[in-house]
């Protein structure tokens, strides 16, 4: 399906940077005010029911309907208009919200209706999440992406970081429902921020226009018949399973096991990472932002994976704390660059199908990676699975960048002007509003 950005070339060069701020300032209002709810949901659950089935529910009901989702939301992106789709997402989100805290406020607090709750929240990230990836090339020209993914990553990292804690004393000091309350004002003003973008009109000509399902069948073509994009998506799965997942499940157990059970050993882990990737982000955003994205995105991979074995391997406490920080550093430098490569390749009309197979390889890798380290984890070393993971990482990305059909990958991404350093003109650099 081919699409194109309407010609505005008369408004003002500069306007994308306001609508960039516009629009990162409003998603991370949202975001705060989204992953504040969902961490005082989760202890609210904990703490009343005291009950692993009900954590694990919680869970497949936070996490499932938005991989599920993700499907139909891509498609959903590339038929609708995209800055209303993120401002319905948006919206059914904070009315969900506001209608479980009403009916908390009443007395019915009944476990069926927070997870029912929980998962229609999910299936609206389902959908607002591709599309706002789908939706930033259309505001921003492409020499700035990288730029921008890297801010994106940073505030991403910062709300990581700063979520937890102002949950926390939310969630002590005045309870969930205040939790909720804040997360519908957040939304209000996530759109009030949106409202104020100007978004070129991205138009499909109705002749090319087809079902639902075709569009979705489409989009898999699409991603089956671009070297580029597959393997991408190949790596990142691979990224996820070998790296995110034995972080999050390993790290805390192998804390506990080797180093000691205070609450805090945990907390400067989680300090420790978050901050190093707030700053891997910023050095994305500044330093890094015209290197080689291709080069860069497999630079930061090998990195993880050495940092994996380094965690692994580490003798004390403070050195596991630096590997944890070092690998926090090197998250962006893979993430930002991987969107920068999805948004400059895919053609504007795909975009919204394509990060849709991109959330459900992220969403779902890692829960897979927990399933499969998680039983692990119980019946041999620690370390070993560490140290194993990470080697396991290397040898994939090796085998993934000397087969064939990766060296054609990489050297596409590297002589593709579009996919690197553009030599003509962003089709954003013409603006209107919608």
């Amino acid at each position: 399906m081919s699409a194109h950005l309407e010609d505005n070339s008369s408004a003002p060069p500069d306007r994308w940077t306001k609508n960039a701020v516009l629009f990162l300032a409003g998603q991370t209002a949202s975001l705060f005010g989204s992953m504040i709810v969902q961490f005082a949901v989760m202890w609210y659950i904990t703490l009343d029911t005291r009950s692993g089935m009900a954590l694990g529910l919680f869970m497949l009901a936070a996490f499932g309907p938005q991989g599920v989702m993700s499907i139909f939301g891509g498609v959903l992106a590339d038929r609708l208009d995209r800055k209303k789709l993120i401002i319905a997402a948006d919206a059914m989100i904070a009315t969900t919200t506001l209608l479980l805290a009403v009916l908390m406020s009443v007395g019915l607090t009944d476990l069926w209706l927070i997870l029912t709750a929980v998962a229609i929240r999910s299936v609206g990230a389902g959908v607002q999440m591709p599309t706002v990836q789908a939706l930033i090339p259309q505001i921003v020209p492409q020499e700035h992406l990288m730029r921008i993914n890297g801010i994106f990553q940073t505030i991403n990292s910062t709300m990581a970081l700063l979520a937890p804690a102002a949950g926390a004393a939310i969630y002590a000091s005045a309870g969930i429902i205040a939790a909720f309350y804040l997360d519908v004002i957040t939304a209000i003003i996530g759109i009030g921020f949106l409202l104020f973008v100007s978004v070129p009109a991205l138009r499909v000509p109705e002749e090319k226009r087809g079902s639902y399902r075709r569009d979705l069948v489409e989009g898999m073509r699409y991603i089956g018949s671009n070297p580029v994009i597959r393997w991408l998506l190949v790596i990142l799965a691979v990224f996820f399973l070998l790296s995110q997942a034995p972080a999050m499940v390993i790290s805390p157990l192998l804390i506990a096991e080797s180093f000691g059970t205070e609450p805090w050993m945990l907390a400067v882990m989680q300090m420790l990472l978050s901050i190093g990737t707030m700053l891997g982000g910023f050095l994305v955003a500044t330093l890094f932002a015209k290197r080689s994205r291709i080069g860069l995105l497999l630079g930061s991979a090998y990195a993880v994976a050495t940092f994996t074995v380094a965690l692994g391997l580490s003798p004390n406490l403070w050195v596991y704390y630096l590997f944890t920080f070092l690998f926090g550093l090197a998250i962006p430098a893979f993430s930002a660059p991987f969107m920068t490569l999805i948004q400059q390749t895919v053609e504007p009309g795909m975009l919204g199908r394509v990060f849709s197979y991109v959330s459900i390889a992220m969403t779902l890798s890692t829960p897979a990676g927990v399933i499969i380290f998680g039983p692990l984890a119980d019946i041999t070393s620690l370390q070993g699975l560490l140290v194993g993971s990470g080697i396991a990482l290397v040898v994939v990305l090796t085998l993934a960048t000397a087969l064939p059909s990766g060296r054609a990958a990489i050297k596409t991404a590297h002589t593709n002007p579009v996919a690197n350093e553009p030599e003509t003109p962003s089709p954003t650099d013409a603006w209107g509003r919608d």
